[in-house]
């Protein structure tokens, strides 16, 4: 990664992906990455390696399902969708990492 470029913070890629489907719709992995970096303000940066793992894992533990179809460069790609449990996740990690934030940004501001 370059200088400008952070690595994903462990247990938050999930989260990501969870969101960025929510919101998108059906995706294919490639799609998926490159909106979380747009997302991010291009501070992060995800290749295939980061990515296909924490598809294949989403998807074996039944919060995504994926479809083979074909995408806007007419290339057979497989696209993912969040399921019903995955929806319930993703509200259960949301309010997870809200209080993790909350708690740092106790130690990150000064205190009175």
């Amino acid at each position: 990664m370059g200088e400008n470029k952070s690595d994903v913070l462990q247990g938050t890629l999930d989260l990501m992906v969870l969101k960025t489907l929510e919101s998108m719709g059906p995706l294919h992995g490639y799609g998926i990455a490159r909106r979380i970096e747009q997302v991010s303000g291009n501070t992060l940066a995800l290749n295939q390696g980061t990515i296909y793992p924490a598809l294949l894992r989403l998807e074996q533990r039944g919060w995504i399902k994926s479809e083979w179809g074909t995408s806007e460069t007419n290339r057979r790609a497989k696209f993912y969708s969040l399921r019903r449990l995955g929806r319930k996740q993703l509200e259960t990690e949301t309010r997870n990492w809200e209080r993790i934030a909350a708690t740092m940004a106790r130690f990150l501001t000064p205190s009175e």
